[in-house]
């Protein structure tokens, strides 16, 4: 156990506190809880939406996946999520500004009504549970490697929760904004740092390289069937077009100061984290050459622990401290926001539909108190769990919000003939075909993504639930009256 890292580790967190405690005495009101009053310049909207993905994922299981699969294993993520705030920038976020909300569960309820509002809000709240484990989880990892095993994981997570759980209460987004800011910069300049000296004792990048081009790594596409296509595109656009309609994502492009800025830094930070996801990948290649086959059997057996094998193993103190510190920055500023999101979702767009006259107050404290019983409920999950991979986790996590939200939301700012029994038709068929495809219901998923499935009956069920009536009643209008006996 090396008393000097985890000194440097526990200063790192209680800094992060001082800054969350600190950015609560700026909270007035729900606006500054939920959306940091819409304040934010660019700069800190580019931190907040790259900060959106990078988390444990995507230093310690994409990177894993790489090596083994190259980069056709990891088109979901880094690609999909990437691609996924390019696509809000350009597409969602100065058309949901204009709309001064606080969650992306109020669009639905301007634009359908309460029944669609509630039943997507749901939606996309559930789809946070194995997101936010998968940030648990990776923090009990961490703390139990720190401590050579003296922490256990389970204790780890309890720990870490609290870690991010005291700040959010206080702060809220704003406090998640300012630490992302901090975050980020750390984590950069941390992996930056690493990826240098990774290269040298591997001999230099180029012996990297060759490595990633003799295993065939670079490959992206899916092999010529069209089994593998569909399913290359069902992972593609799983976090590509199911984290759009996302509280999280919500709230970091809608904290900007104006809709110009929401929009630059969603595309800016989508391209930045596409581009910077690769030095955590270059990282664990460098890993390969310098620990040989034992890397390559940590990433099949225990994959989450190949990073800092590597680190405390081949690294000396210093890069050892900037490798922990960018690493808990990733965990932290991914799992701080979602926290957030679920409770403010719960609060704005299922809590307010019960008690309709709640005050701001009032309304500021039950998000709060909600954020501590779902950090609760997702610890408990996380714990569950044990055992299951950080990165199906996160995958898993949004084929959801996909087959449900997705298309009432694009066909809501969209297509103007968008109708509330179009929004219904398109949540059943979505949500149900994706159910009849999963494998403890059918077989079907083995030749098709359910996933893929149920967003192409989403899109056929809005379509014909906002058409069918009209088609109807316009027919029967037209229809000649029957001239009754005398």
């Amino acid at each position: 156990m090396n008393t000097t890292l985890i000194a440097f580790v526990v200063l790192y967190l209680l800094g992060t506190l001082a800054l969350g405690v600190w950015a609560g005495t700026r909270i007035k009101n729900t606006s500054d809880f939920a959306v940091a009053g819409r304040s934010l310049p660019l700069v800190m909207v580019i931190t907040t939406t790259f900060a959106t993905w990078f988390g444990a994922e995507t230093v310690m299981g994409i990177p894993a996946k790489f090596v083994q699969g190259g980069l056709n294993a990891i088109v979901e993520d880094p690609f999909g999520a990437g691609t996924c705030l390019i696509l809000v920038g350009a597409f969602f976020a100065a058309k949901l500004y204009r709309h001064n909300l606080l969650t992306i569960g109020g669009f639905y309820r301007q634009r359908y009504g309460k029944g669609v509002e509630v039943f997507c809000s749901v939606a996309i709240i559930l789809s946070y549970l194995g997101w936010v484990a998968a940030q648990i989880t990776a923090l009990g990892l961490v703390f139990s490697v720190l401590t050579g095993g003296a922490m256990s994981t389970t204790t780890g997570m309890i720990v870490g929760t609290l870690a991010v759980l005291i700040y959010v209460v206080v702060g809220g987004f704003l406090a998640v904004a300012w630490t992302d800011f901090i975050q980020m910069i750390v984590l950069v300049l941390g992996l930056s740092a690493i990826a240098i000296f990774s290269a040298d004792l591997a001999g230099g990048a180029g012996n990297v390289m060759a490595m990633v081009q003799s295993q065939d790594l670079l490959r992206f596409l899916p092999e010529p069937s069209f089994t593998e296509v569909a399913m290359f595109i069902g992972a593609a656009l799983t976090m590509m077009l199911g984290s759009i309609p996302q509280q999280d994502v919500f709230q970091r492009v809608m904290s900007a100061k104006d809709a110009k800025t929401a929009q630059r830094g969603a595309i800016i930070g989508g391209v930045s984290y596409i581009l910077f996801a690769f030095v955590p990948m270059f990282i664990v290649a460098s890993a390969v050459v310098v620990m040989g086959q034992q890397a390559m059997d940590i990433a099949r057996d225990d994959y989450q622990k190949l990073l800092p094998t590597f680190v405390l193993s081949k690294m000396p103190l210093l890069m050892q401290i900037l490798f922990f510190g960018a690493l808990l920055s990733a965990i932290k500023s991914t799992s701080s926001a979602t926290l957030l999101a679920p409770s403010t979702s719960f609060v704005e767009n299922i809590l307010r539909n019960l008690r309709p006259k709640m005050s701001d107050r009032e309304q500021l404290l039950a998000m709060r108190w909600s954020i501590v019983v779902f950090a609760g409920l997702v610890l408990a999950y996380a714990i569950a769990m044990q055992g299951t991979s950080i990165y199906e986790l996160v995958s898993s996590a949004y084929q959801v919000p996909l087959v449900g939200a997705f298309v009432p939301l694009v066909m809501g700012l969209y297509w103007k003939r968008a109708t509330t029994q179009g929004a219904i038709f398109s949540l059943a068929a979505g949500l149900g075909t994706w159910v009849l495809f999963m494998p403890q219901i059918s077989g079907w998923g083995e030749h098709f993504p359910g996933q893929l499935a149920g967003l192409l009956a989403a899109l056929a069920g809005m379509v014909l639930g906002s058409l069918l009536p009209q088609w109807l009643r316009n027919r029967h209008e037209a229809a000649p009256h029957m001239v009754q006996p005398s």
